[in-house]
């Protein structure tokens, strides 16, 4: 084979149509599209949706829903897509790996709001993560292989979020307690 033998494959390109070129080419005189009419005109036709004036489709069904205007948008990585690039010595274990660094392992190409971890796969790997999320399993999940995670509202463990619970309910009955004895009338 040489540079000058080199084809498409038979059937690969189609000649381009001429249209309005005589009665002989089968398009001419109206060019393959009938005799007057809204569609035969150039640059008009219905627009899309249009069902001749009865009600379309996309009025037919009712509105469901909405989309937040500023909501973010995170990359999710999986404990077994950590592990992987671990395996493959794209990721340093005796470093904090935070997101700029799976970014560079090739995790993920865009950073978008942030990443999230997420809980599926089998981590066996000590990390020390910094991200934006993660999920509670998640969390447990690199606890148990040794590691630790700290997101960018702070460190967390596997029991904090339990414990920010109860001090917020302890918080609330301690509120409830004050107003009740501040909205008791006197007694003189």
């Amino acid at each position: 084979m040489r540079l000058n033998e080199i084809r498409d494959n038979p059937g690969a390109r189609s000649p381009r149509k001429r249209v309005g070129r005589g009665i002989g080419s089968g398009l001419g005189k109206t060019s393959g599209k009938g005799h007057k009419g809204q569609k035969a005109r150039s640059g008009s036709g219905p627009r899309i949706g249009f069902e001749g004036g009865q009600m379309p489709l996309y009025r037919r069904l009712p509105k469901r829903g909405f989309k937040k205007p500023n909501r973010k948008e995170f990359i999710e990585i999986n404990l077994d897509r950590l592990q992987r690039a671990v395996d493959a010595g794209k990721l340093d274990t005796s470093v904090v790996i935070d997101e700029a660094a799976m970014q560079k392992a090739g995790l993920f190409r865009r950073r978008l709001d942030g990443v999230r971890l997420l809980a599926t796969g089998e981590l066996k790997s000590k990390l020390q993560l910094q991200l934006t999320g993660a999920s509670k399993a998640a969390v447990a999940a690199v606890e148990k292989a040794g590691g630790s995670i700290s997101l960018a509202s702070g460190s967390v463990s596997a029991s904090a979020p339990v414990d920010a619970l109860a001090s917020s309910e302890e918080r609330t009955a301690d509120n409830v307690a004050g107003e009740s004895a501040s909205d008791a009338p006197e007694k003189l």
